[in-house]
């Protein structure tokens, strides 16, 4: 079996996923929560109501803890990417671990993207995009992912003049 591949992601990433995840766990709490909530509030003889707004909140307290204490140090650690001068190489995943073996002279595009909360943390992500679909290394500083960004792309196009 191959080796796994040597470059992790920038260590940053962990406070943005545990962001992201808490913003998403907070909305879908409230979205849960808030129908129970206000049934308690106006019909106070309906415990049942009462007693699903409890269940929705502490199912939410655990939610909320295990995606921003336990998960990102896990996922940070699994993330792996190389590139080389023949392909792209992807490892990610925790319970079911995915391998992306990225042949240049199968890439189409190369693109960087910056969403708000990667921009305040200094990060961009680096998006490979193949015939197949896209592959997103996330969680690069600006300059490494504008870096690979463009490796990338000149290993394409040299890939694609070879043939």
């Amino acid at each position: 079996m191959r080796e796994m591949p040597a470059n992790q992601l920038n260590p940053r990433i962990k406070n943005v996923w545990r962001i992201s995840d808490a913003i998403w766990i907070a909305i879908v709490f409230l979205c849960c929560f808030a129908p129970f909530a206000i049934i308690a509030a106006v019909e106070p003889s309906e415990t049942w109501a009462g007693f699903v707004a409890l269940m929705v909140a502490v199912v939410f307290a655990a939610l909320f803890v295990f995606f921003v204490v336990v998960l990102p140090p896990i996922r940070y650690a699994r993330w792996r990417y190389e590139l080389t001068d023949d392909y792209l190489d992807i490892a990610r995943g925790i319970f079911w671990r995915k391998r992306f073996i990225i042949p240049f002279i199968r890439v189409q595009n190369t693109d960087t993207r910056q969403g708000p909360v990667l921009r305040a943390f200094g990060l961009s992500s680096v998006t490979v995009a193949t015939a197949a679909g896209e592959h997103e290394i996330p969680g690069l500083g600006n300059e490494e992912a504008d870096l690979l960004r463009d490796r990338a792309a000149e290993l394409a196009r040299l890939a694609r003049e070879d043939v």
